[in-house]
């Protein structure tokens, strides 16, 4: 089933201060904390089942963890290792899960996905033969949602796809396919579809009370995070939704309650090209504290990602410098041409919501399977989950909710198979009818296409009225989509669209902070900023691209 645009046809900020009014008009079925993938994904499949929902997120829609990740749609090779070899049945189900709702991503927001092979060397026959048998049971698991089949590679074979792998001592390589996608433009395209399904989604807001009638949670207080009012919030349940940050919120219900998670800090290092071909990526699955890496291609840049390891929940984690230098060395070790820091030109840490075991020390060892638990005032919270399970974090809370308080919906069939945004009418050949139409340069066509999908001809219209010109002459993104984000997209700072809107400052952040200006004033004109106030949200920008973001 597909989605249509935003049916209010209504201006960005006009938009906004309609979802600000709605908040406090009548009581919902659902109020969702948090504007993730959890969040927005809830969001989504309760507004699809016909009920009231309403989402506020503290940041942005993918600000957070969300918008943080390795860019891989997967099963996990590692969980279907420790299940294998520990004969552990949750580990296993939990990759059947992710594998089947990798099937799911493609078909659900097709132009933000795609397959991509991955190359694990070998440098012993052992090894070869090992990682050959475990990737063909990833391969036989995956069953018909499979994206390619596995097979060996000898080690001449293995350079032709991936030049820059070190020949040294090479036995041969085993390659496998898994699926790749833009996670904060997927989290964007959740919240869009589900507000074009009725629900009231409204980013940078943040609960800073929840309101209780006698004993029970019934809502929350809002602080809209750009005029300061506060907001009174009413619903029949909320959900906390909050990722690492969940703790914090239901430390507003039981301040003593026990906490839920154990977040795992995890680093991504953004590389000049050159490093990956655009069709092939590689794992280094054994590192000396028994951590998996990627060195992957992302938007015409090298990603590798990423260490594991225990740390406070934080809005903008910091990046240490011994982990970039950890990443680099081992690296290192896989590559022919040495890579240095000069080559790094982003890095950021993303905090994944580790359900807490106290038996476990090492984060790696943790479960990424997800829990719904209830307070005893009624605060539905969702600790745990990754990427690939949203959809079932989705269902299991909405379900949940819809028993406790004896709702009634629609089949859950249907909401679960809801195209995102962008994705009901995408093709290649599509991309190819406005590029020569529209006379793009190909960079900019195959960029307008895996982000918009369906919508690039009329962010195309949009370019032609006045703003065709680049951000940055060597990367695809036009001055259009700042204007195309505040009106289309809920964007409302400039990190929205450097960050999330477009991926600039996850590339390569000096060219972001050379668009912050210009971002800054076309941000300025659509949403009434004084010069006063742009020059603020200018600063505020390259604060965090010159520190953690």
């Amino acid at each position: 089933m597909s989605c249509p645009l935003d049916p209010s046809g209504l201006p960005g900020p006009l938009r906004r201060r309609r979802s600000l009014s709605a908040l406090q008009s009548g009581v919902f079925d659902i109020l969702v904390v948090g504007g993730g993938s959890v969040g927005t994904g809830i969001a989504l499949h309760a507004a699809a089942r016909g009920l009231l929902v309403a989402l506020v997120e503290l940041d942005d829609f993918g600000g957070g963890t969300s918008g943080r990740s390795t860019k891989l749609v997967h099963g996990g090779v590692r969980y279907l290792e420790r299940a294998v070899l520990r004969a552990d049945l949750a580990e296993y189900r939990l990759v059947l899960e992710a594998l089947r709702e990798r099937g799911a991503f493609f078909r659900l927001a097709p132009h933000l996905t795609r397959p991509l092979a991955i190359l694990t060397p070998a440098y012993s026959l052992w090894s070869r033969l090992y990682y050959g048998a475990g990737l063909a049971i990833y391969d036989m698991v995956s069953g018909n949602a499979s994206l390619g089949a596995t097979r060996h590679l000898a080690a001449p074979a293995a350079l032709d796809r991936f030049p820059a792998l070190d020949s040294r001592g090479l036995r041969g390589a085993v390659l496998y396919y898994d699926g790749q996608f833009d996670d904060a433009r997927f989290n964007v395209a959740l919240a869009l579809t589900a507000s074009a399904l009725g629900a009231v989604v409204v980013n940078h807001a943040a609960v800073i009370a929840l309101i209780k009638e006698g004993a029970r949670v019934i809502g929350a207080q809002v602080r809209d995070g750009l005029s300061g009012a506060t907001l009174t919030v009413r619903a029949r349940s909320v959900i906390n939704a909050t990722g690492p940050f969940a703790d914090r919120l239901r430390a507003l219900d039981e301040p003593a309650a026990t906490p839920l998670l154990r977040p795992s800090g995890g680093i991504h290092l953004v590389l000049r090209p050159g490093l990956c071909p655009d069709h092939t990526g590689l794992l280094i699955p054994k590192t000396s504290d028994g951590r998996v890496v990627f060195v992957l291609p992302w938007l015409g840049h090298t990603l590798i990602g990423t260490t594991d390891r225990p740390e406070d929940p934080a809005e903008h984690p910091a990046v240490r410098t011994e982990d970039v230098d950890y990443l680099l060395q081992l690296v290192n070790r896989h590559v022919s041409t040495p890579l240095r820091r000069e080559d790094v030109r982003s890095a950021w840490s993303g905090q994944r919501p580790l359900v807490r075991n106290p038996t476990r020390a090492h984060t790696a060892a943790l479960s990424r399977s997800h829990i719904v638990v209830e307070s005893a005032a009624g605060l539905v919270t969702v600790a745990g989950g990754k990427w690939t399970s949203y959809r079932r974090i989705a269902a299991d809370a909405v379900e949940y909710v819809l028993r406790q308080q004896g709702l009634r919906a629609r089949p859950a069939a249907a909401a679960s198979e809801r195209v995102l945004i962008g994705g009901d009418g995408f093709s290649e050949n599509l991309v190819r009818e406005v590029q020569q139409r529209r006379a793009l340069p190909a960079d900019v066509a195959t960029h307008l296409g895996h982000a918009y999908g369906d919508r690039m001809e009329a962010v195309c219209t949009l370019a032609g009225q006045e703003w065709m010109q680049r951000l940055a002459p060597q990367h695809p993104y036009l001055e259009a989509e700042v204007v195309w984000a505040v009106r289309e997209e809920s964007a409302l700072r400039v990190m929205d669209v450097l960050a999330r809107r477009t991926r600039l400052a996850f590339l390569d952040r000096a060219v972001a902070r050379s668009c912050v200006t210009r971002v800054a004033q076309l941000m300025g004109a659509e949403l009434g900023w004084s010069a006063a106030h742009q020059r603020t949200e200018e600063l505020e920008a390259l604060a965090q691209l010159d520190g953690d973001m």
